[in-house]
């Protein structure tokens, strides 16, 4: 089976996939054609804070398959270390993208967590939007961790829906804990896309473009779910910004190396 390495860029100590966004959905689709076992993080600076403060899901991080870099102060901080051409690789783009190219080829999706309420909202739209898409199952989780009887139900319902990719919906950074948990239980490639979930459903609004790549989305959120977001912006924002400038400087301070013989 061809098993494809992409290219990483270190962010803050952290692997992220230097692919531009097409090319990213291309390896995805690749690896679901072939089941393979993946695991795909989309990672923003809550992701990547995440990691850096837990050294346990900071493993976690640097074993994903493709680390994409969802939010623009991640794509910035690519592009000033030399991926001149890094796209944002964001949540709600890769579900709409994938759904789209997955609608002509024979591949299969598993919607995975999230709210029974918010995934019956998901498939309505997703019949009206992408008619062709096979939909190989949907199927909420609890908030409790699954037994072990639980589990091993959870893998035998999605290997034998035969999907090639599983969207899992539980939040950062329990997704992304799962995920690795299950790589080489489940045969297809998995996605954490939990906050893209409830915007597709039409619970929370998407922002407006021009807001998502000017670097205000965060803000955006904000206004919506204040007591939510607040501490953990003020949690992450600031410290990636000074780990953002260390590894800017501590690059440019390095020595280059001497073209003569």
């Amino acid at each position: 089976m061809l098993d494809l390495l992409p290219p990483i860029q270190s962010v803050i100590g952290f692997p992220v996939t230097a692919l531009p966004f097409d090319a990213q959905i291309d390896l995805v689709l690749t690896w679901a054609s072939q089941r393979l076992s993946k695991v795909v993080c989309v990672a923003n600076v809550h992701m990547l804070m995440e990691a850096h403060s837990d050294s346990t899901f900071g493993t976690v991080l640097k074993r994903a398959d493709l680390v994409t870099p969802d939010g623009m102060p991640l794509v910035w901080l690519m592009k000033l270390m030399g991926a001149s051409n890094q796209d944002r690789v964001a949540g709600m783009d890769i579900l709409i993208a994938l759904c789209e190219r997955l609608s002509t080829q024979n591949v299969s999706v598993f919607f995975l967590g999230s709210q029974p309420e918010i995934l019956e909202r998901m498939r309505a739209r997703l019949n009206r939007e992408f008619p062709q898409l096979q939909i190989a199952g949907m199927e909420p989780l609890p908030f409790r961790p699954l037994t072990a009887e639980e589990d091993e139900a959870i893998i035998q319902t999605i290997n034998r829906s035969g999907a090639g990719v599983v969207l899992v919906s539980l939040g950062c950074p329990k997704q992304e804990i799962w995920m690795h948990q299950h790589r080489g239980k489940i045969q297809a490639v998995m996605l954490g896309l939990g906050g893209a979930f409830p915007v597709y459903a039409g619970i929370h609004k998407w922002a407006p473009r021009w807001v998502r790549y000017t670097g205000f989305e965060w803000l955006y959120r904000l206004i919506q779910e204040p007591r939510r977001l607040w501490r953990r912006y003020y949690n992450t924002i600031p410290p990636f910004m000074y780990l953002a400038m260390r590894q800017l400087l501590l690059d440019r301070s390095k020595p280059q190396r001497s073209c003569q013989g």
